[in-house]
């Protein structure tokens, strides 16, 4: 499961500008382009990420066009974009996602409301949550995992 939540938390963005400087040390390819994508509000970045779901999301999110969000073939990555990807959140798109903490992830960041990250179960993810869903890069810093502890520097405001 955290894999899972992992590869939602490692592809998400915010509509707030990214610190593309951070983005350089994400040693995952696919992360660090998307995150550079997102950084640089430049959709282009997004065509070298090998999956389709994964480089549909983030051009949702370096465009802020959720148009893309429905050409994700997996269901709750797809609700994930539709959730948090750039104009109008949607909170209502979170309710349908399975894994409990990807659901309370998206409703945390689609409503900017971090008391919803409380009952994430992985510390990282939960430090994750809050600082995208409005906590600031403090929490960035009790990740443990450098990747995503890079990520959310990028992402956070």
């Amino acid at each position: 499961m955290f894999k899972f939540i992992a590869i939602f938390l490692g592809s998400l963005m915010i509509s707030a500008p990214a610190s593309a400087s951070n983005c350089e040390s994400i040693s995952d390819s696919d992360a660090r382009n998307h995150c550079r994508a997102v950084a640089k509000r430049d959709k282009g970045a997004c065509e070298s990420i090998r999956d389709s779901d994964r480089r549909n999301l983030c051009r949702a999110e370096a465009s802020g066009n959720k148009s893309a969000c429905e050409s994700i073939k997996n269901n709750d990555l797809r609700n994930q974009c539709r959730g948090v990807a750039g104009g109008k959140a949607s909170a209502g798109s979170c309710e349908s996602i399975r894994d409990s903490d990807a659901r309370n992830h998206c409703r945390a960041l689609a409503g900017k409301n971090k008391s919803a990250c409380e009952s994430i179960r992985d510390s990282d993810a939960r430090n994750m949550c809050r600082a995208l869903a409005g906590g600031g890069k403090s929490a960035c810093e009790s990740i443990r995992d450098s990747n995503l502890r890079n990520r959310c520097r990028a992402q956070a405001r």
